[in-house]
């Protein structure tokens, strides 16, 4: 009986120590749920977007070979340099459309620059050397505060943000030079100098991305972006996906199912020269210049630039690159 009674105090004990050997694991499989990621959310500031765009008119009209010009550039790869894991100037040169040398500044900044998979990320920083399109002083430059300084002023901000929430992908984002010094009477390839010399000479050899967003003219108030002809030839699975992440964010009223033309725009060479299946983002009205009423004038300043539209586009850009 005495045996018994052992026997059942020994039962007793061993079970009560397992019971007490179970709780932990409860405890830590709750906070396993605690400590799981929060969900990805965009970020995307139109204030600083819009400040960095400002920030490029204030140097004047950016025309290569002038003051403004230089200073921009050193500007552009400071900030590149300030986000990015790496950041330099691609020089070079190129025919322009008299037949003169024009000294290329391509502006390039690199997240996880040893990362096989790619998207690239590019825009032009220059300003055309005459408002040929404006009635009174056809021959001066514009600010070019929408066509130029508005896709850079976006990338700028994906590449702060980009900073602080890493993605998966290596983003390689260009600044374009000397895209907009081309004869509109002329042969195509007057246009965009610095995306031809890249694509022909990359900042690294044999460089490959699985495709490309090209920004430009992103900052006009209620811009509407139609589907570029040569980037739904070149680069149409892409183009759905920008197209319907931005349906998604809301911004259906900017990304637009509508045919826009084909248009000469550093994709393109891009696409063309570098084989990289890159769209084009790009403000289009089918009256007109196509461009809208400020392209090439003196209006193409900063009372033509919405924080809103910036918001839009850059949001989408951000969150294609984050979903990779």
């Amino acid at each position: 009986m005495k045996l018994i009674k052992i026997l059942l105090a020994f039962s007793f004990i061993l079970l009560t120590l397992v019971g007490c050997k179970d709780r932990p694991k409860e405890s830590r499989s709750e906070q396993i749920k605690t400590e799981a990621k929060t969900p990805f959310t965009v970020r995307f500031d139109a204030d600083s977007a819009y400040q960095y765009v400002q920030e490029q008119v204030d140097f004047g009209p950016r025309v290569p070979g002038s003051a403004a010009h230089g200073n921009t550039a050193r500007y552009l790869e400071e900030k590149l340099a300030q986000f990015c894991d790496t950041a330099f100037t691609q020089y070079g040169s190129m025919k322009g459309s008299k037949g003169q040398n024009v000294a290329i500044n391509n502006i390039i900044g690199s997240f996880g620059p040893k990362k096989p998979k790619r998207i690239l990320l590019c825009a032009h920083w220059d300003t055309r050397p005459m408002a040929d399109q404006d009635a009174k002083n056809p021959t001066t430059p514009a600010d070019g505060a929408n066509d130029g300084a508005s896709g850079v002023g976006v990338l700028l901000e994906v590449a702060r943000q980009l900073q602080v929430q890493q993605p998966d992908a290596g983003v390689d984002i260009i600044f374009f030079d000397a895209e907009d010094m081309g004869d509109s009477r002329g042969e195509a390839t007057t246009w965009c100098l610095g995306s031809q010399y890249w694509a022909k000479t990359p900042h690294k050899p044999n460089y490959a991305a699985r495709f490309g967003i090209l920004l430009d003219m992103v900052g006009a108030e209620n811009a509407t972006f139609a589907i570029e002809g040569n980037s739904w030839l070149f680069a149409q699975p892409y183009v759905n996906q920008v197209w319907q992440t931005a349906n998604s964010l809301g911004y259906s009223k900017h990304f637009v199912y509508n045919q826009g033309g084909q248009l000469i725009d550093d994709h393109l060479y891009i696409n063309k020269i570098r084989g990289i299946p890159t769209l084009d983002i790009i403000h289009y009205e089918p009256s007109g210049s196509g461009f809208g009423d400020f392209w090439h004038t003196h209006d193409d300043n900063m009372s033509g630039i919405s924080k809103s539209t910036l918001k839009a586009v850059g949001e989408t850009v951000y969150k294609v690159v984050m979903d990779l």
